[in-house]
């Protein structure tokens, strides 16, 4: 009696009352551990209200990540992968990430999370090292006059001072936390992509990044494609595929937004914010963004 009824009423019906489908996006964008007023990035404490809206989500599918990331904080990296390997375990639900311009570093960290990671064709992939960097001003302050002066608690207390020349006790001490790093992040891979990795060892964990096309054929993704196009032919072409991002923040309504902020006077807050950004231009910088 009624099937006819519901036959009739489906085409004007919301596609959510029709039986479609549900997976929630997340999008994850921006260098991880850096999020300032001026540059919002990634943080565990950022991501996580996100992912608990949409793995909260009543009759969710799945959950799509979508990345565009060019890495960051190592840790900031690990924690936001463990929570959504937890919220996925908890809830039962299987991820699929997907990759816009760049999941490198950490952003590739994050997208071992999922099940399954799809990238277009020329999305870059891979950058699977520790990196770190500084300057040396010691030349630069002689020629000042200027004297350097510095006093601690702790034989090791300064490592690497910018102002001193470069000692090399100190050089062998951060190669060895960031081959420790390297080796907690290659763990990791292996772990989550298993026997897709087919790539030799030691080119993917080289630090090097490539084009989907070659990150496919080393099983670093599993697929070139868009997020559309996948989750239609998953789901059906009536899925629903709400958006779960961050709001904006207030300082982002304003570009470049620097009046702004001296306008109230906090010139020491802007000074680390426009440090922030500039060091987070410089990471995007390396893949060519």
């Amino acid at each position: 009696m009624f099937a006819p009824l519901a036959k009739l009423l489906r085409p004007i019906l919301p596609k959510r009352l029709r039986g479609a489908a549900l997976v929630p996006v997340v999008n994850m964008a921006g260098v991880i551990g850096f999020t300032t007023p001026l540059r919002p990035g990634m943080t565990l404490a950022s991501v996580s209200p996100l992912l608990d809206k949409a793995f909260g989500m009543r009759g969710a599918k799945a959950v799509a990540l979508v990345i565009n990331s060019p890495g960051g904080s190592a840790v900031q990296s690990h924690l936001i992968f463990m929570r959504v390997k937890q919220l996925s375990k908890e809830k039962k639900l299987p991820v699929v990430a997907f990759v816009e311009d760049v999941a490198a570093s950490g952003g590739y960290m994050i997208a071992c999370a999922a099940d399954e990671i799809i990238a277009d064709a020329s999305s870059i992939v891979g950058s699977i090292g520790v990196v770190g960097a500084s300057f040396g001003f010691v030349d630069a302050i002689r020629k000042l006059g200027v004297e350097r002066r510095i006093y601690t608690a702790g034989e090791h207390k300064v490592m690497l001072d910018p102002f001193k020349p470069e000692d090399p006790e100190d050089v062998a001490r951060l190669l060895a936390l960031q081959a420790e790093i390297h080796g907690n992040f290659i763990n990791l891979v292996k772990e989550s992509r298993g026997a897709r990795l087919t790539g030799p060892e030691k080119t993917l964990f080289s630090g090097e990044y490539w084009l989907a096309g070659t990150a496919l054929s080393y099983g670093l993704v599993d697929r070139l494609d868009d997020l559309r196009t996948v989750m239609k032919e998953r789901f059906g072409e009536d899925v629903l595929l709400p958006i779960v991002s961050a709001p904006r923040g207030f300082f982002s309504r304003f570009v470049p937004g620097m009046k702004l902020a001296a306008a109230f006077g906090d010139g020491e807050r802007m000074t680390d914010d426009i440090v922030s950004t500039i060091e987070a231009r410089a990471i995007w910088a390396r893949f060519g963004f």
